[in-house]
């Protein structure tokens, strides 16, 4: 009896587990390495035009990106790169992407080191709530991964229309289900055949008969002649469907275009001039405290005084809120996870004066660190962080400059190395 209710409550928790489907967050780019996130490519200014849209209308995401000095070596250099939307399956429709104020509808080269602004258009096609992220594909080093906003879609999936117009003038009115006949005809052709070719050898005994007629040397008595010339006549019909269909379709469709194989020229933005000097002498992560710590020197080779307003790591945004330049910088579509409310501290706010190099302290401290699992960094075989930094003139210009370098975890409460009263 023990037996049967031990069986029965197996079953109950499968079917109770079975039954309950919890509310998926799409979140995927939190599976990236650290490496990955904070040393390839740092997104910067992204902006999504809307963040409700019905189907059939379109939104845009628009921003740059800055492919990072300090490489990861473990990743393929982006000698060959590609401009793609990370989306939980087909929930948008992309309808054109620029890179480098080109049209990215081919591969291109990447420059390290280097700025580049991106413009993605999108259409609304399936109904729901969906994370929607810029995305950049390396060839040989995989999807480098923006940072992703919800984005709600209203309507009714069969309401989606794409309309589009060839070359040739032709109006192709839903992209969607054009040609879809033609594929059910072949594929119904062909399954006919591969049907009828099973049908004709399973209609007599297979196993055992076989068996013993190959056990008797008799191997000429399984295949006939007239399987033979069935096998025949198959093959006569497939080449004929395959050279027919192949006439068809190139008299319908006289011109084609062959898939294209070359790389496209995207320019990078102009290079700005290196005004700013970083110089990291000292970096930790304090574990119980989720906060990275950075001692560094700041010159300033500018003709006007600079405030640190934000720093940025893994589309992280640490905003100091002390310099209004800085919170004004913030697009009010930005996802909020990624704006740790605690903000950026600096030891001190006071203006870097042109010409002046500063010894700074800066912590940037939040729960985010770990919901966006990018304390394993940790564990990397080469413990270094990137990130950028945006300082602010007192004309409201912004400059921007690289950081990084090797970086210590600290694992005790408290550690006098690390810790440093924020003013």
């Amino acid at each position: 009896m023990k037996f049967f209710n031990w069986i029965f409550s197996i079953i109950a928790v499968v079917v109770g587990l079975a039954a309950y489907v919890p509310a998926v967050e799409a979140h995927g780019e939190r599976n990236q390495e650290p490496f990955l996130r904070m040393r390839t490519l740092h997104w910067y200014d992204v902006k999504w035009s809307a963040t409700k849209l019905k189907v059939n209308e379109e939104m845009t995401m628009t921003g740059k990106f800055r492919i990072f000095d300090d490489w990861a070596s473990q990743v393929k250099k982006p000698d060959t790169v590609y401009l793609g939307v990370g989306s939980p399956g087909p929930a948008v429709v992309r309808i054109e992407s620029y890179m480098g104020g080109a049209a990215a509808i081919q591969s291109s080269s990447a420059e390290i080191g280097r700025d580049y602004d991106f413009k993605i258009v999108l259409r609304g096609r399936l109904p729901g709530r969906h994370h929607i992220h810029p995305m950049l594909n390396v060839q040989d080093g995989g999807p480098l991964v923006g940072p992703g906003e919800f984005v709600d879609v209203t309507g009714r999936l069969e309401d989606f229309v794409l309309p589009v117009t060839t070359m040739t003038g032709e109006k192709i009115p839903n992209l969607e289900t054009w040609g879809v006949a033609n594929v059910v005809t072949w594929h119904a052709i062909w399954l006919v055949i591969a049907i009828v070719w099973l049908l004709w050898w399973v209609r007599r005994p297979l196993l055992v008969p076989r068996y013993l007629a190959l056990q008797a040397g008799e191997e000429d008595i399984l295949v006939t002649p007239l399987d033979r010339k069935v096998g025949a006549g198959i093959l006569v019909i497939t080449l004929a469907l395959i050279f027919g269909g192949f006439f068809m379709a190139e008299s319908k469709y006289p011109r084609t275009v062959p898939l294209q194989g070359g790389r496209a020229k995207m320019e990078p933005l102009p290079l700005a001039e290196k005004v700013v000097y970083i110089k990291v002498t000292r970096a930790t992560y304090d574990v119980p405290g989720r906060s990275m710590k950075m001692q560094f020197n700041l010159t300033n080779n500018t003709e006007k005084p600079l405030q640190i307003g934000e720093f940025t790591a893994a589309s992280l945004r640490f905003i100091n809120h002390e310099v209004p330049a800085a919170v004004a910088g913030v697009d009010a579509n930005y996802p909020k996870e990624l704006l740790p409310k605690t903000g950026l501290k600096v030891d001190n706010n006071e203006p870097i004066q042109p010409g002046a190099t500063k010894a700074i302290f800066m912590e940037a401290t939040d729960v985010a660190w770990e919901t966006e699992r990018l304390t394993s960094l940790l564990n990397d075989p080469d413990n270094r962080f990137g990130a950028l930094l945006f300082l602010s003139d007192s004309e409201g210009k912004r400059h921007l400059a690289t950081m990084g370098g090797p970086i210590l975890p600290i694992l005790k409460k408290h550690d006098s190395r690390a810790t440093r009263q924020i003013q």
